[in-house]
């Protein structure tokens, strides 16, 4: 019977982040790399490796918040791979699941997914606040817009003219989301 491959999966939240260290010296086969906050479910890459693993496959995961955020996602995940055949090793955790665990090895899954999703409520609490004094004190003056005035008006100009707002988008270097936020605040059609 053939080995199966060994495929890691890396994600970090902002694309200037570094990848390097999450599987540095770790053979793998293959790599999949998402730059996507981990609260999103959906993220191209983890679908992309979903499926393209196959039963005797490894996937190789720094840690278990890189897989995600909340126990729900991780859980189901875990569980959408190892019902696969697929083995999920967290470097990190020094922690494996192959779908046929022990109570033992489901209950760690479980507790160490909720310390996960309880560390990322704490860093945002700590961030709404760190926010708040900062603006109380006026040093916090929010995110500094996506597009400048000309910009703006270049927006407003081709969106009312009708084209696609998903070209119009791409040219200016935005998101179609943050382009929607835009045409709502300009009440452009």
């Amino acid at each position: 019977m053939a080995k199966g491959h060994r495929v890691g999966y890396v994600r970090v939240s902002t694309i200037d982040q570094n990848t390097d260290r999450q599987l540095e010296g770790i053979k793998l086969d293959k790599v999949f790399l998402d730059k996507a906050s981990g609260k999103d479910s959906y993220r191209e890459q983890l679908e992309a490796m979903v499926d393209y693993v196959r039963s005797g496959d490894t996937v190789v995961v720094h840690s278990m918040d890189r897989l995600a955020r909340n126990l729900d996602d991780l859980r189901n995940i875990v569980q959408t791979l190892t019902a696969k055949g697929v083995r999920i090793e967290f470097v990190k955790e020094s922690l494996t699941f192959v779908g046929d665990d022990s109570p033992m090895a489901v209950l760690l899954l479980s507790v160490m997914g909720a310390f996960a999703e309880f560390e990322r409520s704490l860093i945002k609490e700590r961030q709404r606040e760190g926010i708040a004094l900062a603006k109380q004190k006026g040093i916090y003056k929010g995110r500094r817009p996506a597009l400048s005035p000309p910009q703006i008006d270049e927006l407003r100009r081709r969106v009312e003219s009708g084209e696609a707002k998903t070209a119009v988008a791409r040219s200016l270097g935005i998101s179609r989301e943050t382009l929607y936020k835009y045409v709502r605040e300009l009440d452009v059609a």
